[in-house]
């Protein structure tokens, strides 16, 4: 089957990419793909933070992006682009369309701290040679820049530009407001799309149109229970799924959302211990013991 135009809604699965030996294992990551394509969740996001693109070379890249496109069938891929130079993140984006992506996601990426209009460049750079569909990437945690209100406003308004992908929203701030404000800013075409497990539940509630999700990367099921029934107005059972998974969660915030989602897959025989791109370590024994007692529980053992 021909795989769906892309858009961000629903659920945006965020895989790892799983690394043996210090090399990308190919054949672990075809098998989560297949796995995420077959639980249907709405779109698979190779190359997302979780999936190290940072860590990753330009040959590793586009093995990755050709790996999931060839193992998600009718489910549409996006891509990660984010590079420290402009033409790199071209050169990216354009493999990534040659091996099959039918989006790309690009977050502003630099040693040196960026200016509003260092952003806006990059973004207007890019664009100008992509013809596929762009999600922006605001993750001030690990890139050390946060998107103003008025730089949402000014990027999401380039052709080109499908949706945001905007950070937790913090304790003590509405939702409802958050994603009001940003509303305000952007083209009523532009899709909001929700990262930060922990928060998701409440800025579906309040509008936003997807979540973006490291949880689902690996555990699907729980997250698609948790979207389906948040989107169609079913807060109880949302609110019941997102309390299934709160030690997860809380795991997340304690040890890293990056850390703990690979041991997941590792533990549940995805990938093959020590995953993650040297000198980034796993879990230790006494960690993962946790991580084990939180997939009893949610039955994934």
């Amino acid at each position: 089957m021909t795989p769906s135009p892309p858009t961000l809604t629903g659920l945006s699965a965020f895989p790892i990419t799983p690394l043996h030996d210090d090399r990308v294992d190919l054949d672990a990551l075809g098998r989560i793909v297949a796995m995420l394509s077959a639980s249907g969740v709405d779109a698979i996001v190779a190359l997302g933070s979780t999936g190290s693109y940072a860590s990753l070379d330009r040959d590793e890249r586009q093995r990755v992006v050709a790996a999931a496109v060839a193992s998600a069938g009718a489910t549409p891929v996006l891509a990660g682009i984010g590079a420290l130079r402009t033409s790199h993140a071209i050169a990216y984006a354009r493999d990534a369309v040659d091996a099959g992506a039918q989006g790309v996601l690009l977050a502003p990426q630099s040693y040196q701290p960026l200016t509003e209009d260092d952003v806006y460049g990059l973004y207007a750079d890019v664009l100008e040679q992509v013809a596929v569909p762009l999600v922006v990437y605001d993750n001030p945690a690990t890139t050390r820049f946060a998107f103003s209100d008025a730089l949402y406003g000014r990027v999401a308004s380039l052709p080109g530009v499908e949706a945001l992908k905007i950070p937790a929203i913090p304790a003590g701030v509405a939702a409802s407001d958050r994603i009001a404000r940003i509303r305000d800013v952007i083209p009523d075409h532009i899709t909001i799309g929700i990262s930060g497990d922990a928060s998701a539940l409440d800025a579906l509630l309040a509008g936003a149109d997807a979540w973006c999700s490291v949880t689902a990367g690996t555990l699907p099921e729980p997250a698609l229970r948790m979207t389906r029934a948040a989107l169609a107005g079913d807060h109880a059972r949302a609110a019941a799924e997102a309390s299934r998974m709160a030690r997860l969660w809380a795991l997340f915030a304690e040890l890293g959302s990056y850390r703990v989602i690979a041991a997941v897959a590792e533990e549940l025989g995805m990938a093959r211990r020590s995953s993650l791109p040297r000198p980034i370590l796993g879990l230790d024994d006494d960690q993962r013991r946790r991580v084990r007692e939180v997939l009893a529980m949610l039955g994934a053992l």
